[in-house]
């Protein structure tokens, strides 16, 4: 992009300065991080329990509960990041895929957009996780992931859109 300083690129995230023309025609400088997006899965078992995640977040001080996800790798699309996520975060591999849409996380600044999934017919495989990702995996009752959220146990957004959009799909029964 030609109006735009880049300030730091590490891994994915690309942040840098942006001389934009808004639609009322005032001009400015705008922070913007650019994303390559990524995907968020649930995955659910034959016992309608999803493979939840609690994974230690430095950003956020601790270990939270999500939903497997992660960032796309070159010219990966969406449903190819997200086969290659569940197995390497949670080690299931899915037979049968249905998309839930996507969500912007911070669209103030930052580009990214999470395509979320439902996946079913689950088989154990290994879980090949990146050096830096301290995760312990647990099957959760979907329900019970929804009374997590309304506790307050459950706060990252992705997860919580991701849960409430697989519910919202599968009570309308599919």
């Amino acid at each position: 992009m030609k109006n735009r300083r880049s300030i730091l690129k590490r891994g994915p995230v690309d942040i840098g300065i942006e001389h934009v023309t808004l639609p009322n025609g005032v001009e400015l400088d705008l922070a913007v991080i650019r994303h390559p997006g990524a995907a968020a899965i649930v995955a659910l078992d034959e016992h309608r329990r999803v493979a939840m995640i609690h994974q230690f977040r430095h950003a956020v001080g601790g270990t939270i509960w999500e939903v497997p996800a992660g960032v796309k790798n070159g010219s990966e699309n969406a449903l190819e990041c997200a086969r290659r996520e569940l197995i390497e975060e949670a080690g299931f591999a899915a037979q049968r895929w249905d998309s839930l849409g996507h969500i912007v996380t911070v669209p103030g600044f930052c580009d990214e957009r999470i395509d979320l999934f439902l996946a079913r017919d689950l088989q154990t495989a290994q879980a090949e996780r990146d050096f830096d990702e301290i995760i312990r995996v647990e099957m959760i009752a979907l329900d019970e992931t929804l009374e997590m959220i309304r506790r307050g146990e459950i706060v990252d957004a992705k997860t919580i859109a991701a849960l409430y959009k697989a519910g919202d799909f599968l009570s309308e029964g599919n």
